[in-house]
């Protein structure tokens, strides 16, 4: 195991005591919990961490140990935004001081290898998915080859490369010819067990849980349809995204409203009480790109970290954790009556629901950030090495 030392214990810095490294990303970093973690990490390594994001019309107020900035954009959807969050960080990162960059996927990337080009100094790219493998670019020729092109000039020039799982990484590795660190979706362990004498929510009817993202390709409109035939539950669908308002209109529709829970954005710390208290966790993603057939999301490892069942789609990464550890079930069919029977064949088999609890008990111990974050700590002792030797 790497010894981790506080950056301010090396020798041979002679500006400074302390390495100042900027994070970005496009999202709005209150609920980013990948972001937060890598953050912490950094900030107990010895670094002074400053990470920028964006604000949004409804965000809330965040508290941090590490300094935040969210920047207030005049465009918030599609090309004009990603340009005008390109540029303005461009301009943040040139004329902040900064020792190390530290960028989280494609749409932050360009502006932190110009601008690590510019002052010398090395940058570390965490790509949290293949990219240009999102659902939202299927179709979208023009727009794809052009994110493709931005990566063929940022990737090669990258000190060092994390991306969240074993095939997502083989593909980098395969088209760059270079090292990719993984580091998994994988939540702390710890905060489940703070939470565990206070799980309290408003919510009187065991439940079905998805967190994350609601957006096209999920299978979140085919869970919903399920519920029909799903009588004792509610489902509750914790998170916001581009279909949340398509999705409210569907369930109003079919009349379900006293059956699916939406609660929005959550904190992170409001979010495992949910978890925490649900009854199966479900992630129904379909296999219809390249950033599908490959995921392994982080809600996976909050449901083993809560340590409630899961059924998730058959996908290789989520199905591959799923049976080794014995943690749940395996979608066949995403046809809602199809979908709803095994969900019922679960939550009606107590023998079965107890034995994956325990199985998620037990994997908890190796599946969990505490254990995953040693891999972040060794990365950026290698990136600090030039730098502290300026």
């Amino acid at each position: 195991m790497t010894q981790v030392i506080p950056i301010q214990h090396f020798t041979g810095y002679t500006h400074r005591n302390i390495v100042r490294v900027i994070v970005s990303v496009t999202n709005d970093i209150v609920t980013d919990q990948r972001v937060a973690r890598s953050c912490e990490v950094l900030e107990k390594l010895g670094y002074e961490v400053l990470l920028v994001g964006r604000k949004l019309k409804h965000s809330t107020a965040i508290d941090r140990k590490y300094s935040t900035k969210r920047m207030r954009l005049l465009f918030n959807k599609k090309v004009f935004f990603y340009a005008e969050y390109n540029i303005r960080l461009f301009f943040l990162l040139l004329f902040n001081k900064v020792d190390i960059l530290f960028a989280n996927d494609l749409d932050t990337l360009l502006p932190n290898v110009l601008v690590a080009r510019i002052k010398k100094i090395p940058i570390v790219y965490d790509s949290h998915e293949y990219f240009v493998g999102m659902p939202e670019l299927v179709g979208r020729n023009i727009v794809k080859a052009t994110w493709q092109k931005i990566e063929r000039y940022c990737i090669p020039k990258v000190d060092q490369m994390i991306t969240v799982n074993e095939s997502i990484a083989n593909m980098y590795i395969t088209e760059y010819k270079r090292d990719v660190n993984i580091i998994r979706n994988i939540s702390s362990q710890k905060k489940y067990q703070e939470i565990e004498s206070e799980c309290k929510i408003d919510i009187d009817t065991p439940y079905i849980i998805y967190q994350g993202a609601i957006n096209i390709q999920r299978g979140l409109e085919e869970t919903i349809a399920a519920m029909e035939y799903i009588e004792g539950y509610k489902f509750v669908i914790a998170g916001d995204g581009d279909i949340l308002a398509d999705l409210k209109e569907t369930v109003s529709k079919l009349n379900y409203c006293d059956k699916i829970i939406f609660t929005g954005r959550l904190s992170p710390e409001e979010l495992a009480k949910y978890t925490k208290n649900a009854s199966l966790g479900i992630s129904p993603e379909l296999d219809s790109c390249i950033n599908y057939r490959y995921c392994l999301p982080n809600k996976l490892f909050d449901y083993i970290n809560a340590h409630i069942p899961v059924l998730v789609s058959n996908l290789a990464e989520m199905k591959s954790l799923v049976t080794r550890y014995n943690l749940g079930e395996i979608i066949e069919s995403h046809k809602p009556q199809s979908l709803a029977n095994q969900i019922n064949s679960i939550l009606n088999n107590k023998s079965k629901l107890n034995e994956y609890i325990t199985s998620a008990k037990k994997a908890s111990e190796e599946l969990c950030w505490e254990v995953e974050s040693k891999i972040l700590d060794r990365i950026m002792l290698q990136v600090c090495k030039p730098t502290i030797n300026k």
